[in-house]
């Protein structure tokens, strides 16, 4: 079973580009998260037949939002059932009205585990976002994931908007103090795998120094000065089923690109 995830920088602007169905056509996954879709379903001239699509898209119009394509033929053969990107309905807490108006989680249950599609906010360059990420989102979002675990292993995946040691980040040293470098956004990803979720690409991966998002500045993806802050976690009970972890540099239409896993049940 092959899993994707792209941030796709906006979906209207990837289709238009023809970057989408070029990797839907190579890759034929059998899910593909995408986030930062900047669009509400009915902005997207591209009606992906082989595929349902769930949507949460932001409050605002072009911005944030996530999408998750699930292949027909998966729907099919599965006891597929429901999804919800409203898990936080009933919190009043800062995390879940960020969740909620801006349509950064989406949960599909794939039967044998819950998928958690996320868009996590970014701290911003002046770090004015920082604390909302260590003491609210992170949290948060981490509870979420084991709240879900207490009924089936959980995958999650998507943009988490932080590199989570050096040789994820081209240039550390000069980047330490940096939005999506800083320690508390670090131990943010420390604390998921210490709460039992694998880093699915660092595990099969361990020295491999590769990149998932390059700033648009100095020709930073011309250059590889780039960042790895896309990941699939997947809890510590899928680990035997994880048999494949990908990152796909070549393909464009985004300053993000593709990740996958493959699992095998």
């Amino acid at each position: 079973m092959k899993l994707y995830s792209w941030n796709v920088n906006g979906i209207r602007a990837v289709i238009k580009k023809g970057a989408l169905q070029q990797f839907l056509e190579e890759q034929h996954p059998d899910i593909l998260c995408l986030q930062e879709i900047k669009a509400k379903p009915e902005q997207v001239d591209f009606d992906f037949p082989s595929y349902k699509v769930f949507w949460n898209p932001a409050k605002r119009l072009g911005y944030s939002g996530t999408a998750t394509l699930v292949s027909r033929e998966y729907v099919k053969l599965t006891n597929f059932s429901k999804w919800n990107n409203t898990f936080w309905e009933d919190d009043d807490s800062r995390e879940a009205e960020v969740a909620n108006n801006e349509g950064r989680v989406l949960v599909v249950d794939c039967d044998k585990f819950y998928l958690v599609n996320v868009y996590t906010p970014n701290s911003k360059p002046d770090l004015s976002r920082l604390k909302f990420r260590e003491k609210e989102w992170d949290p948060g979002f981490l509870g979420l994931l084991k709240e879900l675990e207490k009924e089936k292993p959980v995958v999650t995946c998507g943009d988490f908007n932080a590199a989570h040691r050096e040789i994820d980040i081209a240039r550390p040293k000069t980047n330490h103090h940096s939005a999506g470098f800083t320690d508390e956004e670090r131990q943010g990803i420390t604390n998921l795998i210490s709460a039992g979720f694998i880093d699915s690409f660092r595990t099969l991966h361990q020295k491999a120094v590769r990149y998932t998002w390059w700033s648009h500045w100095g020709q930073a993806r011309a250059n590889n000065v780039g960042w790895r802050i896309d990941y699939f976690f997947v809890s510590r009970a899928l680990k035997a089923n994880l048999k494949s972890a990908e990152i796909y540099e070549n393909y464009m239409g985004s300053d993000h690109c593709p990740i996958s896993i493959d699992l095998e049940f």
